[in-house]
């Protein structure tokens, strides 16, 4: 069963090399990883999604909590979370089925963000099953290219940690305008 880690740390050169290196060392797949900024300057967060047994993850949050750069791990497990993911679909469309892939495109509440002769290129954010579905249902008509963005996750409710103080407000003119 994959586990769904959120890691938090310095945004530093090399940080990115340890933390994925220990997973090396122990043999683990990483299925998913992305890497962002935070709310908080000079801090990355990292989702890591991985394929171990629960007492493997257990014993790998423990060593990322011993690396020097990492500021918080958490073990989002049977948590209610939001998991979300973006894939970018090319796919064969001549204009005999280019109807039918674009009401799939539409099914999916997916976008087409590219439109060629002969294929049509499809953004969709969602859950991986979803992404996963949109993929198999895309499959028959001949996918050209496919990319991924990995998994971005969150446990939902409010922010569950206790060690990480909220963010500082943003300067009045960093700050979304109300509509």
């Amino acid at each position: 069963m994959p586990h769904v880690l959120v890691v938090y740390t310095d945004d530093e050169p090399g940080v990115l090399t340890r933390v994925a290196s220990l997973f090396r060392r122990r043999g683990f797949n990483i299925h998913s990883l992305t890497v962002g900024p935070t709310e908080r300057p000079r801090q990355s967060r990292m989702t890591i999604v991985v394929d171990a047994e629960e007492a493997t993850v257990r014993l790998a949050v423990e060593h990322l909590r011993k690396q020097v750069n990492v500021l918080e791990v958490q073990q989002l497990g049977d948590r209610p979370k939001v998991v979300r993911d973006l894939a970018l679909i090319r796919v064969a469309a001549g204009l005999d089925v280019r109807s039918e892939i674009l009401q799939l495109a539409q099914v999916f509440r997916a976008n087409v963000v590219d439109i060629a002769g002969d294929s049509l290129a499809i953004e969709c954010a969602g859950g991986p099953d979803k992404i996963d579905a949109l993929v198999d249902a895309l499959r028959p008509y001949g996918i050209l290219e496919l990319g991924r963005t990995g998994a971005v996750a969150m446990a939902r409710g409010p922010r569950a940690s206790p060690e990480r103080p909220a963010a500082a407000p943003l300067p009045a003119s960093n700050q979304a305008m109300s509509v």
